[in-house]
């Protein structure tokens, strides 16, 4: 077998040790998970559990792999977000925000954690209060994890990513909720983390893809956010943008000094994966 032929065979879940690879990151990015929420308290500061999170997958992965003769890139894939109520996803704020959190917000928590570029991404939802959750909240809590139960059965060798997209709909609207527009669910491969085949969440003229099958060995983060609302998000607050990720189809002319030693950075530090501007 060639170089490239066993090089190819590794980007294949029939890889033993892919599959190692992966489980290794689900490992880890799930314990993050867990001490994210177990933080997740009253006027907890935001900034300081994305951190948390952050730091935590760094550690452990960065235990693994040390001695081998080639380098095995690892890491956060994706930084801790943490995002409260009304707002939809990826807010991981720089290290200045004084945001904290407060009793009885819904706090939705995401991140993602590679070995070798073989990416582990994980959600969860956690509602800061004692006792059942009840009301609408509930009924949003509900509709999405049923929706993702749901998508988790239907992405499987022969389905269609639209067999996808109709049953989450149908499903949060069992709730009287909506499923949220411009959502989307990527294939991911080796240092990929979004795609070509894409699950999109809610189909129109805005947020049209290609119709695709689902194939063997093949690796999907599936995202689904439900609300009570209509589903469509709102620009309410102009928060600034903090997550990034480098183009690497796309050359760069810098003509100033400063921009040149940033661009350096980056391409050093975060290549690839998408990374928190309080890294940068």
């Amino acid at each position: 077998m060639s170089d490239d032929e066993r090089e190819e065979k590794e980007l294949d879940l029939t890889s033993p040790e892919v599959v190692t690879k992966y489980k290794s990151a689900a490992e880890i990015v799930n314990r993050a998970l867990q001490l994210v929420i177990s933080e997740c308290k009253p006027k907890a500061k935001i900034v300081d559990l994305c951190e948390k999170g952050d730091s935590y997958i760094r550690e452990q992965t960065g235990s693994m792999y040390k001695n081998v003769k080639r380098k095995i890139e690892r890491g956060v894939a994706f930084p801790t977000c943490v995002s409260v109520n009304n707002t939809v996803c990826h807010f991981s704020p720089l290290a200045s925000d004084e945001t904290v959190l407060e009793d009885g917000d819904i706090v939705k928590i995401d991140m993602a954690c590679h070995i070798d570029g073989f990416i582990a991404a994980v959600a969860h939802t956690h509602v800061l209060q004692e006792g059942p959750v009840t009301g609408r909240a509930a009924d949003a809590l509900a509709a999405a994890n049923t929706a993702a139960e749901v998508a988790l059965r239907l992405v499987r060798p022969g389905r269609k990513n639209k067999d996808v997209t109709e049953a989450i709909q149908k499903i949060a609207a069992a709730y009287d909720c909506k499923i949220v527009e411009g959502v989307l669910s990527h294939q991911m491969k080796q240092f990929v983390i979004d795609g070509n085949k894409v699950v999109v969440s809610v189909s129109n003229p805005d947020t049209r893809v290609d119709d695709a099958e689902f194939e063997e060995n093949e690796v999907y983060a599936i995202d689904i956010v439900a609300s009570t609302g209509d589903g469509k998000p709102k620009l309410l607050d102009e928060k600034q943008t903090t997550i990034y990720k480098r183009a690497v189809d796309k050359s760069y002319h810098l003509k100033m000094k400063a921009s040149r030693f940033i661009f350096s950075e980056i391409s050093q530090k975060f290549p690839i994966m998408p990374f928190s501007a309080r890294l940068a």
